[in-house]
Order: C-alpha cells, then structure tokens, then sequence
C-alpha cells in the first residue's frame, strides 16, 4: 500500500474513533444529566422540596392541594385523632417562617421512599422524615404523592381565656371547637397545623395575658398536647377589687342585722340590742386573683368591719353603746360566664 494510502487510512480510523468516544461521552453525559435533573426536579427529595418551598414562601393553600396532603376523617380516625380537628390554622396567616431548608436523604423501603430534610422552623433547627410513594406519570417524568399527610396536630388547652392567638393569628375557641358556644374553658381543641412548623401561642384579652408559648410540630399526624396557662390582668384585678368593695360596702355593710346574709362577717353577743347595729368597712380587701384551671379564685385576704350598736343588759337593763373592729377573712371563687361576664361568690375563712 502506498505510503499516501496509509496516512489516509490511519486518518479514517482516527475519525471514526474520536466520533465513538465523542458519542460516548455524549451518552454517559445524557445518563448523569438526566440523573441529575431527576434528583433535582422530578425524583422524591425534589417533590418533598417544593412542599417545603411553598410553605417557606406561605403559600398555604398551594400547599395544601401537593399531592397525599389533604387529609379526612377516616384518616385521622386511624391515626387516634379527633376526626372533628379544626382546619382553621391551615392558612398563610398561621404560618411561621421555615428557611434553610435541605434534603439530607432518600432511603428506600419497599413501595415508600422515606425522605428526610432538615430545616430551621421560626428559629428552632429541625429535621422530619416524610413518606412518598409514586404517582403515576406526569408526562416522561415519574409522579409522587405522600404517602401519609404531612400535617401534624396541636391539642390546645388554654385555661383562663376563650381568645387566644397562634403565630399572631387570632382565634376563638368558640367558632373552631365542634360544640361551638357550647365550648367549656377547659375543653382542648384539637387543630390540624401543617408540618414542619412552629406554633407560638399567645393571649392578649381585657382579663388575662400569656406569654407565647411554642410548640414545633415535625412529627406528621401526630397529635402535640399544648397547655397554657394566662395570669389575670391588672385592669381585671382592678374590676374584681371594686365588684368586691361594692358588694362589702353595698350589700353586706348595709344590711342592719349583727349576722349579715351571705356576707364574710358578723358578731355574736350575749345581751340584747336595743337598737339596729350599723356597719362600716373599715378595712377593705387587698385583692389579688389566681388562676383557678379555666376559671378564677380570690386567695384568702384580710379586712375589717365596723358594728355600732346600742346594748341592752340582760342582768339590770342598762344600755351602752359599743363600737367593735370585726376582722375577717375572706376568699372568693370567679366564674366567667358565656358573655365574658365574671360571676364572683364570696366566703368567710374559718380560722379557728
């Protein structure tokens, strides 16, 4: 073969050879560029992502409508929670914020892919693992639901207030439990909250206050119990000490009898009276109110009462007048009414 010959040869062959590693490159390329996409867009931590994501921007009710989330009675039911659980949370307003948010692993367990992320909810670093199953298709690309909903719920108590808020979203126990006006302040309302989230609940009423107390809901349909408890405000203390005075000074100091009617007070003499003794409040109550479970109760408080009466001797006849202290010790028990009205019942203290 003559020499020209073979150069063209070895050049052919040479081509032939770039152009096969070329399409294999090409192919190994398309290979780990589709893995890549399918991790990042179409496969299970993606889809677990873009949940999160919608929750990070408050999007509550796209959320809402991911594929495994929404959840019904029958669900709950199984899962050991009241089927009647308020939805009343599951809205933008209820949200806090949720950042930093990664999948840290997916990990396969028969038909389920067990996908944890990790992720800061209002401050509080978490991690929750979610379970997605496949969907059918969404076009070329493999579709993905949850398996089990990834809502989670707070069982709410909150004793000495029927208005409370939640992540600064104000809620009324009245229009979010199942009995409604007929809701008692010690019932606990069970509300569906989306998960991973941080629940801060606060009160800020006329009567009473609380701090926020918070709770991270990152385990999915499990109930978290939440117990708060409000403290008396000064301006309702303020109420309660003057409903006290007047009942004191208008009904019981002006009732002209040595044993007032349903009053903490009295006197007890051995010689007659020749004329209607008369009362005076000499000392009143220094009032504090204490929490009582989902009512009130005024501890035990000292104060004075004046008698002025005109005696008569059993022995001679002879009168005198007497002016007599009568200290006394008293304690109350407060009952909110449905219409936020505080109904005070007042007893002696016997201390001997």
């Amino acid at each position: 073969m003559e020499p020209e010959q073979r150069r063209e040869k070895r050049k052919v062959v040479r081509d032939l050879s770039l152009l096969s590693l070329a399409g294999v490159l090409l192919v190994v390329g398309g290979f780990f560029g589709f893995t890549l996409l399918y991790k990042n867009v179409y496969g299970p931590g993606a889809f677990v992502e873009n949940y999160l994501t919608l929750l990070s921007q408050g999007r509550a009710a796209d959320a809402l409508v991911v594929p495994g989330v929404s959840v019904d009675s029958v669900e709950l039911e199984e899962a050991g929670i009241d089927p009647s659980a308020s939805d009343a949370l599951l809205r933008r307003d209820a949200l806090a914020p949720l950042t930093d948010i990664e999948i840290v692993s997916e990990r396969t367990d028969g038909d389920l892919v067990l996908v944890t992320a990790s992720y800061t909810a209002g401050g509080v670093d978490g991690t929750t693992t979610f379970a997605v199953q496949a969907n059918g298709w969404e076009g070329l690309a493999p579709g993905w639901k949850f398996a089990r909903t990834p809502l989670g719920v707070i069982d709410l108590t909150v004793f000495g207030s029927m208005t409370y808020s939640i992540n600064g979203f104000t809620v009324d126990k009245r229009q979010v439990s199942v009995d409604g006006l007929d809701a008692l302040p010690s019932d606990a309302v069970p509300m569906l909250v989306f998960s991973p989230g941080l629940y801060s609940v606060a009160v800020d009423t006329a009567i009473s206050t609380a701090s926020g107390t918070a709770v991270l809901a990152d385990v999915p349909l499990t109930s978290v119990p939440v117990v708060v408890q409000t403290q008396p405000t000064e301006e309702f203390v303020n109420v309660i000490q003057e409903r006290v005075n007047d009942f004191l000074i208008t009904q019981c100091a002006s009732q002209q009898v040595l044993q007032p009617t349903n009053c903490p007070f009295g006197l007890t003499v051995q010689n007659r009276i020749a004329n209607l003794p008369t009362w005076t409040i000499s000392q009143l109550p220094a009032i504090t109110v204490a929490p009582d479970g989902s009512d009130w109760r005024i501890p035990e408080v000292e104060a004075v009462a004046t008698v002025t009466v005109e005696m008569k001797s059993l022995y001679d006849g002879s009168t005198w007048e007497r002016v007599e202290d009568v200290p006394f010790t008293m304690r109350g028990a407060i009952r909110m009414t449905p219409d936020g009205q505080a109904s005070i019942s007042i007893s002696a203290v016997d201390l001997d």
